[in-house]
């Protein structure tokens, strides 16, 4: 890995801070640490390599950071971390332009071969139109119904709330999102948020 490459922790409670430091670099990452977003914004030097973010902190936010990076062109990879299952969040730092979102607490070996992720699509992690095409592919392979759990998904609904407004079983619902994550090659969530606002972006385009 090029020593530039440089993972940006981004996280205001002191021990989360040090620990996921200490976790990167005892994975071989060189690793910067600050307290707020601002901070890593104020540095002097030119940053490089993806930064890794919680999305709720005082002051500037893990969304206000994403909508400030865009603003200034950086164009940085970054994974956002979250300490609560919310789905809607995650879906508007994707279309912000975060490559993946984390909850805590995470998997040490998830959030290694995360970072590992971000830094290989350093440069390339925003979708082309083919990667678009592909997965407005993928989605229009899906069945009504498989159609109807995806957009309760993405909408952060619990599988028991989905079932209630489908008016079908929970084992039901938990069926036809295991089929549409197959049918999609989507092996996590934040896969399927992605494949799906690619598609939209296709949509959203013509």
């Amino acid at each position: 890995m090029p020593t530039r490459q440089i993972v940006h922790i981004i996280e205001d409670h002191p021990a989360v801070r040090e620990s996921l430091a200490l976790l990167l670099r005892s994975a071989g990452f060189s690793t910067e640490s600050y307290a707020s977003a601002q901070d890593f914004l104020d540095q002097n030097s030119a940053p490089a390599g993806c930064v890794i973010s919680d999305i709720r902190m005082p002051g500037m936010s893990g969304l206000e950071l994403l909508a400030e990076l865009k603003n200034r062109r950086i164009l940085l990879p970054t994974i956002i971390m979250t300490a609560f299952a919310d789905v809607p969040q995650a879906v508007k730092a994707m279309k912000l332009g975060a490559v993946d979102f984390i909850e805590k607490p995470f998997d040490d070996e998830l959030m290694v071969s995360t970072v590992r992720g971000a830094l290989a699509r350093r440069g390339e992690w925003r979708a082309g139109d083919a990667e678009a095409l592909a997965a407005q592919d993928k989605l229009s392979s899906l069945t009504a119904r498989e159609k109807d759990v995806l957009t309760g998904l993405l909408n952060g609904k619990l599988n028991k709330t989905i079932a209630f407004e489908l008016g079908i079983s929970v084992r039901t619902v938990e069926t036809h999102r295991a089929n549409l994550m197959a049918k999609v090659q989507a092996q996590s969530l934040s896969e399927l948020i992605r494949l799906s606002l690619q598609a939209e972006s296709v949509s959203t385009e013509r």
